[in-house]
């Protein structure tokens, strides 16, 4: 095993990497099982929850469970804010034009810039707040290319807001989970505890089970949110690694890059204007944050699965 007292360096890169690839494959084919077989959201919710013990599970192979109260605060609060955007999402889409709606949630990766730099102190780079624009820019541009559909009335703002908000601070307390020395595993697992919890609330929402729905429904559903699952895993290891300033808009503006070149390939869907900008913003600013990333001094705080080590900050 690496010493992990030492500066990190680029460690994140690779996690960050695994993330785009599986958030990416899964961004192209999520909304499948809904299109083709009429699955309620509710249930992929549930599915989701239940794949979320996989990676869950590999994670803690010969780990120890962090007991101490502030890891279950933190991971609670990671695992509650995600889960819990998540329904609040599918209520906002069933009452408001998703063209509207997911531009607004893709600004979430700002609310945890924000916080990095007021609450963790985290610096940016001058070449990095360039990157960290374009990235945000290229997100929101993602999302208004893939809307459509006529604008509704009623609260719908209010609820895009609050999961906007409560994505942001995810990704937030992810990383503050690891400053305190919360391992990786031990924050995912509050996290799967938590999607579980909420899993008789999404049942609530369905109303009624989906015995309708032909095997194939929850067989696709499955596969794609195990991917789904699976990044939200490596996510928690990049921002562990890496400054959540550069993590949270890195990972989301490269992700609807994979999904749409994917669906160029299986769809035979060309990218609009929207899309195409985004695409350039997103592999520029991207780029610009992890070069300036790398240029400069690494001193955060490391969460490998099973051990956190701690390092000065400068």
């Amino acid at each position: 095993m690496p010493d992990l007292t030492k500066p990190r360096g680029n460690r994140w890169i690779p996690y960050a990497g695994l993330l785009v690839l599986f958030w990416g494959v899964w961004g192209a084919f999520s909304g499948t099982p809904t299109s083709l077989y009429d699955y309620p959201n509710e249930m992929v919710y549930i599915l989701w929850a239940v794949t979320m013990i996989i990676p869950a599970a590999f994670a803690m192979r010969g780990q120890k469970l962090d007991r101490r109260p502030v890891a279950a605060l933190y991971g609670l609060i990671v695992g509650l804010t995600g889960a819990g955007g998540q329904l609040v999402l599918f209520k906002a889409l069933t009452i408001g034009p998703a063209y509207l709606i997911f531009p607004l949630i893709s600004i979430s990766p700002a609310i945890t810039v924000l916080m990095a730099v007021a609450i963790l102190r985290e610096r940016i780079r001058p070449l990095a707040t360039v990157g960290v624009v374009a990235a945000l820019a290229s997100i929101v541009l993602f999302s208004i290319s893939s809307g459509s559909g006529d604008a509704a009335t009623g609260p719908w703002l209010v609820l895009a807001l609050i999961v906007m908000i409560a994505w942001g601070v995810q990704a937030y307390y992810m990383k503050k989970a690891a400053t305190v020395g919360v391992n990786d595993a031990t924050t995912f697992v509050w996290m799967t505890i938590s999607g579980l919890l909420l899993v008789p609330v999404a049942w609530f929402m369905m109303g009624e089970f989906p015995s309708h729905a032909p095997w194939q429904a929850p067989a696709l559903t499955l596969g794609t949110q195990l991917l789904n699952a699976v990044g939200a895993l490596f996510l928690v290891m990049a921002l562990s690694r890496g400054k959540a300033t550069i993590v949270a808009p890195v990972t989301n503006a490269l992700a609807p890059v994979l999904t749409i070149i994917l669906s160029l390939i299986v769809y035979q869907t060309l990218p609009s204007v929207y899309g195409f900008i985004g695409i350039v913003l997103a592999i520029g600013g991207s780029t610009l944050m992890v070069y300036a990333d790398e240029s400069g001094p690494t001193t955060e705080v490391t969460g490998d699965v099973g051990a956190a080590v701690h390092s000065d900050r400068s």
